[in-house]
């Protein structure tokens, strides 16, 4: 069977495309190698057996000679980051929605059928995570924090009603998509479409709601990229970590091997078609952690975190992932362990091309008036 992967030079679309080859696929990979991630060219690690095809997903013809021969399509083609969607706001609804659309748009017009189509979503449509009063376990969904709801609260949401702080737990499926920044209403609008066309033209989709995704090949040279990777180039370049808030906010990061098992097991369960499916690893960690734990692996550990008490618009505090959706539809389970997969991170950033630019994407935040507070 022939699989086409778009954006398949990036960061996860490689190692999906070989898992894939390993299991004996034709892979076809599209990617327009936009230079914010690909600033020499096409990657040295693309696979050996994956034919590249360089062109831009929101091209038409571009994208349907690319479907031609496909039987299975894993969508990964986006502009990726938070942060950078608040300003290049048509950039982000141009790439993901319109990409999205015209992706689909192509797979109904043409008459070979499709086995499968995987989009890779995001965790960040949710907004904030699930919530719960301590004193009874009620839970709620407050929404997405502004600057002045951190100065009147604290950092940590608190009920609307009884001003009472929450505390947050796993974030499952059924939850209201509450995001308001770019990139998340664009990640939503990528589930919604493909889902419609499932219900009325019985597309055979699964949209997989990544987590934080890391691992090797993860960008070191983009400061949009995951925020593990933002920190190694920075302790690479002997500089500390920049950290927002008070370091305490959570992720669930979630290893790019675990990604590409759950993309497997999607493809060979007709019971997920149809369906959205969080993929992580499940166990909140806090940033200041991450950063202390990345500087002790890189041999910095004289290397401190720069908590800069700021709060960035469009941040979320807290969201982890229920994963009981993914173990019951698909039978993943996370295999690698938080400690081996920054290990085999920071091995890998030893040889790679680093650059570090978060003081430039820093700066462009405060011009446009997207970072609140005062450096401490």
């Amino acid at each position: 069977m022939q699989v086409l992967v778009t954006g398949g030079a990036g960061f996860i679309g490689s190692f999906v495309s070989q898992g894939l080859l390993s299991l004996g696929y034709c892979v076809i990979l599209l990617d327009n190698l936009d230079p914010q991630v690909h600033p020499s060219g096409p990657p040295s690690y693309l696979p050996p057996g994956a034919t590249l095809k360089i062109g831009d997903i929101r091209d038409r013809d571009v994208v349907q000679r690319s479907l031609q021969d496909a039987d299975i399509v894993i969508h990964c083609a986006a502009a990726v980051g938070v942060a950078q969607s608040l300003y290049r706001i048509h950039h982000y609804v141009d790439v993901n929605v319109s990409g999205t659309a015209l992706l689909l748009e192509a797979l109904t017009e043409r008459k070979r059928p499709l086995h499968k189509l995987v989009i890779f979503t995001s965790m960040t449509a949710y907004g904030e995570g699930l919530y719960r009063w301590p004193s009874d376990g009620h839970r709620l969904r407050p929404n997405l924090r502004t600057g002045t709801d951190v100065e009147k609260h604290g950092w940590d949401p608190v009920c609307p009603e009884t001003g009472q702080t929450l505390e947050p737990i796993p974030t499952s499926e059924d939850c209201l998509l509450l995001a308001r920044n770019t990139y998340g209403l664009t990640k939503r609008y990528q589930e919604e479409l493909a889902l419609g066309l499932w219900k009325f033209r019985g597309l055979p989709v699964v949209c997989l709601r990544l987590f934080n995704v890391y691992g090797p090949r993860q960008s070191l040279t983009n400061p949009y990229t995951g925020v593990l990777a933002i920190f190694l180039s920075r302790l690479l370049a002997g500089q500390p970590p920049v950290v927002y808030e008070d370091s305490n906010q959570s992720r669930d990061f979630v290893s790019v091997h675990d990604v590409v098992n759950a993309t497997l097991l999607a493809l060979q369960r007709p019971e997920a078609n149809g369906q959205v499916i969080n993929i992580g690893s499940g166990i909140a960690r806090k940033i200041g952690d991450c950063a202390r734990l990345l500087a002790s692996f890189v041999g910095r550990s004289d290397i401190e975190p720069q908590i800069t008490g700021r709060f960035r618009e469009g941040d979320i505090r807290h969201c982890t992932a229920d994963i009981a959706k993914a173990r019951q539809l698909l039978g993943y389970e996370p295999r690698v362990s938080w400690q081996d997969g920054l290990a085999e991170m920071v091995a890998w950033a030893r040889t790679a091309i680093s650059h570090d630019r978060f003081e430039e994407a820093d700066r462009e935040l405060r011009e446009r008036e997207l970072i609140k507070g005062r450096e401490r």
